[in-house]
């Protein structure tokens, strides 16, 4: 299945961090939500206050950090999902 954001929505995609050490120290599951996400899915365009559409800052593959309590989350075919605007998107990685 596809999933097509509308507007200035993005969907975003835990990426799994490796529980070890260096030292193959196996660390504890924490129960808070994953840090570092990746854009799946994203317009072309965002909407701009006075109704003109730009070029949204983000591209597929992009990994993100957000404000803590902006997202909401979306269940598809037993993958849990994040959906986001873009203005709750603080920084990329480059």
């Amino acid at each position: 299945m596809t999933l097509i954001p509308l507007e200035d929505h993005i969907i975003l995609e835990a990426i799994e961090e490796e529980n070890k050490t260096a030292s193959w120290i196996i660390l504890p599951d924490s129960k808070e939500k994953p840090s570092k996400w990746k854009v799946i899915a994203v317009w072309e365009w965002k909407i701009l206050d006075n109704g003109s559409r730009a070029p949204v800052d983000l591209k597929e593959w992009d990994i993100v950090y957000f404000t803590k309590y902006s997202p909401d989350e979306l269940e598809v075919d037993w993958v849990k999902y994040l959906v986001i605007k873009q203005s709750s998107i603080l920084a990329k990685q480059a």
